[in-house]
């Protein structure tokens, strides 16, 4: 077994106690520098590392944080993912990653075996509203959390989210300018943060049109899958629509499959926005017109949050965050269509 040096060998090996070893390599009081310089260079010969996991149960922090996902395989979240890394390792703690994979009890039981692993914050990109009880066991836990994509639930978290509801006012003004006025919105469940939120400046926009324009709005599972199931039926059930907002990049990407599927050409049969402005946008044909949100600096901006809820010596209040959105025009939409319909039905 190959040797792991202890800080009682560092002390023996500097002429010191444990203590003073403690203090000097954690920029304690009270140590002479030559000390420190002595405590530096025995534990670099003696390859020295001290043990996180001790030093946690008397510190109270592990310098561990903690991301949980709703759905691991949509790239949005490998960009906050990253954002929150790059943060968290700046500040000297390690990021742990969990997926949900869309099911709240799932979330939940992360929660909960996040805390027995004692991590100093949580950052949640929660997958439904939160029930009261949910809500009151997070508040219980005395661990910072703060909600990704998310107004807060009575204010009692803190949030950092993107300001959906003008994403989704600018893709409805963007379709109304060139001209459609069959107009479709697929999304997610309802109560759902910041797909309602995007559905929301949506609809109001289009209610605000003269002559006012009533959307068809679909509502499915928020994934790949979802987006090409919704698009089926809207296909079916509205085959006059001929612009269509997608509530995130991965639904339109099963909505452009979707079309496919029936013979229709993007955008020469229909129009499609999606949102998030993911890195795949580009490179799908066509380049997908979307909604750009800045999914790094979410997830930046979360730990920031999160590192000063943990400093703080008293309770601080819940702190909101709404970052500015864009959108990213490609060559998914035309003026309103009117090319004929290859296969309708």
């Amino acid at each position: 077994m190959p040797f792991s040096a202890t800080i009682k060998d560092v002390a023996q090996a500097a002429g010191v106690n444990i203590s003073t070893v403690s203090r000097a390599l954690n920029n304690g009081y009270g140590v002479h520098p030559r000390t420190v310089e002595r405590v530096i260079a025995a534990a670099k010969r003696l390859d020295y590392r001290p043990n996180r996991v001790a030093r946690g149960l008397v510190t109270g922090r592990s310098h561990s944080l903690a991301l949980i996902v709703s759905d691991i395989r949509n790239p949005f979240f490998a960009e906050v993912a990253r954002g929150a890394e790059d943060a968290a390792r700046a500040a000297g703690c390690d990021l742990v990653l969990c997926n949900s994979d869309l099911d709240a009890e799932k979330q939940m039981g992360y929660f909960r075996s996040l805390l027995s692993k004692r991590v100093d914050g949580i950052l949640m990109n929660s997958v439904s509203a939160l029930s009261s009880d949910h809500q009151a066991e997070l508040a219980a836990s005395g661990v910072p959390i703060v909600l990704l994509n998310r107004s807060a639930p009575g204010g009692m978290f803190s949030t950092v989210c993107a300001d959906n509801e003008t994403g989704g006012a600018l893709a409805a003004q963007y379709l109304l300018d060139r001209g459609h006025r069959k107009i479709a919105h697929l999304t997610g469940p309802r109560k759902h943060g910041n797909l309602s939120d995007r559905a929301r400046g949506f609809v109001r926009v289009l209610q605000a049109a003269r002559p006012a324009v009533q959307p068809v709005i679909l509502r499915g599972n928020y994934n790949f899958s979802g987006g090409a199931e919704l698009m089926h039926r809207l296909l079916t059930e509205h085959p006059d629509a001929t612009g269509v907002f997608a509530a995130n990049d991965i639904m339109a990407f099963g909505a452009l499959q979707a079309a496919l599927e029936r013979g229709l050409r993007i955008p020469d049969n229909i129009s499609l926005i999606g949102f998030d402005n993911i890195e795949l946008t580009s490179i799908v044909h066509p380049p997908l017109t979307s909604i750009h949100q800045p999914k790094y600096e979410i997830g930046r901006a979360a730990v920031e949050i999160l590192l000063r809820l943990g400093h703080s010596k008293s309770k601080s209040a819940p702190e909101h965050r709404i970052l500015g959105v864009e959108l990213i025009e490609r060559k998914s939409c035309n003026s309103r269509t009117v090319t004929a319909r290859l296969n309708p039905a």
